[in-house]
């Protein structure tokens, strides 16, 4: 029986998998950065051992810090969570050469599939060799790890050389495997997946199907189970597949195979030798813990060799991620001030509230998990409760999320893994609450009663005005006392305080939870920040200049650059890493470069400039 389990891996996941060890009477041993010492997962754990140093390739891609960890704190398992080194076999083999138990498939099957190139050539089918204009649009793809890390859609031939380069270095850094491979690129279909799961004894469940169409740059934002609206048969087909995958490689474990389909046929895309992010719906589905399976298949339990339970209704998944869609989806970093959402829904999450969301890992924040009895219930359910949530902190995509989940395309099933290329335009061009800096500046005048000439009072004054800036524009609401109350910008103020202000709007009364951390101000679910009275001349920016809009670290500077070098509109200048993912920043428009303020591995925060290119 295995009595302690060392999770080599951080956040969510890793506070997932102590939950169940809790409950089994398993004692939980964490391993954490120096960036994660107070971290969720590093507190709660039984016992934490930290890994010396910040990136991913110092501290949780080291596999013999994490092997010696865990001999050091007693552990006699480990479990690899996902991503990181969950698909490396030789990190496998070592936590089994340490007398360890090795909570995962075998070194083999990881080997055999944990590798896109290899599962492929495993099941038939084989890479793109020379790509040529007859073969575009093309994906580039790393061949280990996952969660979109290492994906590069090519369009045009001349790109290819620039995606292979740019692939290579985010998944090395991701997952300390830098190759990568090209297969053709199918466009609207929908990503649809199979849960398996396998003892050492013969047996393989095929756990139904989870959809998970809904994507930006290739990582899943919404799954569901089981798979809505599938041509009659195909589940069952894409099941018995599944199975067979499984069965070639004589799998021990959880492991998911994905397909893509279009057309009413299945592609093979891979199959990720390890538990994913989207288990949640499968285990509400099948009302099971996936994770309390892989104990027990790893402890040599054996499966009910009639199946899995049966399934009942529809579970629904949202990731929430600290990111701004709006501005392709950069990462934001931050205080996490505060995060619930109701009862009504699940959540998993790494984070607890004053947590600070840095700039070395992934921007998931929290996994929302909805269960009912029918789909359409799953949605509303889901939906109101991301729409009520309390998220105080960095921009997230909780606005994005709520409308994708009602929107027609979602609601009716028909959505295909473009849905975000349609429809993100859309989905993120609804304003910010035009009222919420009216509000803010009502509560203020409770909170600091001096800084609006004073205290309430049943006379005539001037009107009383205060900054904000709200969805990157300047706000400034002004409200006056009466003798009859106040008056705010043409509407009516029912009632006031420093924490709840109600406002009549067109004879509706709304009102309006109002919470400030500093500068920062929450009205509902719209983020403000208080401005100083009077702009700073000197915080103005040259025209042309290009600016950090996430913190990070320039990992390439475009080559041959120099003061008074010539760039063409969309000329890329500066790459910057956060989160694992690579962003590029390019020349707004044709010009010259007069200065350039960075050097390579340079770390910036948010608004760092880093060139100007003076436009022509």
């Amino acid at each position: 029986m295995i009595t302690s389990v060392l999770v080599a891996n951080r956040g969510e996941i890793a506070c997932r998998v102590f939950r169940t060890c809790r409950e089994l009477g398993i004692r939980t041993v964490a391993v954490h950065s120096d960036p994660d010492a107070n971290a969720l997962h590093a507190r709660v754990a039984d016992t934490a051992v930290r890994l010396p140093g910040a990136t991913p390739a110092d501290t949780y891609l080291r596999g013999d810090l994490i092997v010696k960890a865990a001999v050091a704190a007693g552990a006699d398992a480990v479990h690899p969570g996902y991503g990181f080194l969950s698909e490396n076999a030789d990190f496998a083999r070592a936590v089994l050469d340490a007398g360890l138990v090795w909570i995962g498939p075998p070194p083999e099957a990881i080997e055999a599939m944990a590798s896109k190139t290899r599962a492929k050539e495993l099941m038939g089918l084989a890479p793109l060799g020379e790509v040529t204009e007859s073969d575009l649009p093309v994906l580039v793809k790393a061949a280990a790890g996952g969660g979109g890390r290492g994906m590069r859609i090519v369009r045009r031939l001349e790109e290819l050389s620039a995606a292979l380069e740019g692939a290579r270095a985010e998944a090395a850094s991701a997952f300390g495997d830098g190759e990568v491979f090209v297969e053709p690129y199918v466009e609207r279909g929908r990503h649809v997946e199979v849960q398996v799961l396998a003892d050492a004894h013969g047996t393989v469940w095929a756990l139904g199907t989870r959809d998970c169409s809904l994507q930006r740059r290739h990582q899943k934002v919404i799954e569901e189970a089981p798979a809505p609206g599938l041509p009659e048969g195909l589940a069952e087909e894409l099941c018995a597949l599944a199975v067979r995958a499984a069965r070639s490689v004589a799998y021990v474990g959880a492991g998911t195979v994905e397909f893509l389909v279009a057309d009413g046929k299945a592609h093979f895309l891979e199959m990720n030798t390890r538990l994913q992010v989207e288990h949640p719906v499968t285990e509400a589905v099948f009302d099971v813990d996936l994770v309390a399976l892989q104990i027990a298949v790893a402890e040599g339990s054996t499966l009910d060799a009639a199946g899995p339970p049966r399934a009942r209704g529809h579970a629904i998944e949202a990731r929430l991620y600290a990111e701004d869609p709006s501005t392709d989806w950069t990462p934001q970093t931050g205080t996490l001030h505060r995060l619930t959402v109701p009862d009504a829904v699940r959540l998993d999450t790494g984070y607890d509230d004053g947590t600070e969301i840095g700039v070395h890992y992934d921007p998931l924040l929290a996994k929302a998990i909805s269960y009912a009895p029918t789909r359409a219930e799953a949605l509303r359910k889901l939906a109101g409760a991301l729409e009520r949530a309390t998220i105080h902190g960095p921009t997230t995509n909780r606005d994005l999320l709520v409308r994708s989940l009602r929107h027609d395309d979602f609601t009716s099933a028909s959505m295909t893994t473009a849905f975000y290329d349609h429809h993100l335009p859309s989905l993120t061009a609804t304003p910010p609450d035009p009222h919420a800096p009216l509000a803010a500046a009502l509560a203020d005048a409770h909170t600091h009663p001096s800084r609006f000439g004073g205290a309430w009072r049943n006379v005539p004054s001037q009107p009383q005005t205060k900054r904000y800036e709200m969805a990157g524009e300047e706000h400034e609401p002004s409200y006056r006392h009466t003798r009859d109350g106040l008056e705010a910008d043409g509407v009516r103020v029912v009632h006031a305080d420093a924490r709840l202000v109600v406002l009549e709007v067109e004879g509706v009364q709304r009102k309006f939870e109002v919470t400030r951390y500093g500068d920062e101000v929450y009205v509902n679910t719209t983020r403000l920040s208080a401005l100083p009275r009077f702009s700073d001349p000197a915080t103005q920016l040259a025209p042309g200049a290009l600016v950090a809009p996430m913190p990070g670290t320039v990992v390439k500077i475009a080559e041959g650059l120099a003061e008074g070098t010539g760039v063409e509109a969309g000329e890329p200048i500066v790459w910057l890493e956060a989160m694992k993912m690579q962003h590029r920043i390019s020349a707004p428009a044709p010009g010259t470069l007069t200065a350039l303020h960075v050097t390579l591995g340079q770390q910036v925060t948010v608004g760092s400039l880093l060139a100007v290119v003076e436009p022509t």
